[in-house]
């Protein structure tokens, strides 16, 4: 009996030091998977608690980061699959990068990268935010790697598009327009 304690007390240990050395880096990607920091820690912790549920087994696996990652896209896309059955609106709320210092140019990206479809923002959270390989991101997705680099392609045509074109109050002109004769 106490043998299993010891050996669940080292088990126990090892799946602490993953959160601690993991917290940050799996983070980041579940606030671009959510858009929200209360959502993604949520979200991240979930996906945490699966994997200890399963921790016994998992700790022999190769890449346990590679695992985290496709629980939590795959969490997030069932959430996204749910709140789509429930409920669609016409038009996104803008929410802007409001964190003290933040650079104007990447409140501008972010919220670009917010009005990306799901697949595509995955996409482009796991290629540059995670700076993986489209091999590895189209493994966590389940997908082709067609499928990866054409979504890529279009989420970075409309980023593209997106931040460089001007901004609302600059692209409508307060001035009333003439008519021609």
């Amino acid at each position: 009996m106490t043998d299993q304690t010891e050996d669940l007390s080292k088990s126990d240990a090892a799946y602490v030091a993953f959160v601690e050395q993991s917290w940050q880096r799996h983070l980041r990607l579940a606030m671009l998977l959510t858009r929200d920091q209360s959502q993604a820690e949520e979200l991240l912790q979930d996906g945490l608690v699966k994997m200890y549920e399963r921790w016994r087994k998992l700790s022999h696996h190769d890449d346990l980061h590679a695992y985290l990652r496709r629980v939590l896209v795959n969490s997030q896309t069932s959430i996204w699959r749910r709140r789509r059955r429930e409920s669609l609106v016409a038009q996104v709320p803008d929410h802007a990068d409001e964190s003290p210092g933040a650079h104007p140019d990447r409140a501008a990206l972010l919220d670009a990268v917010r009005t990306l479809p799901a697949r595509q923002r995955a996409v482009i959270a796991l290629r540059h935010y995670e700076d993986l390989s489209e091999r590895e991101v189209a493994q966590i997705l389940g997908c082709s790697l067609g499928t990866v680099k054409s979504q890529h392609a279009k989420a970075l045509g409309k980023l593209r598009h997106l931040v460089t074109r001007p901004p609302l109050e600059l692209a409508h002109s307060t001035s009333t327009p003439t008519k021609r004769k």
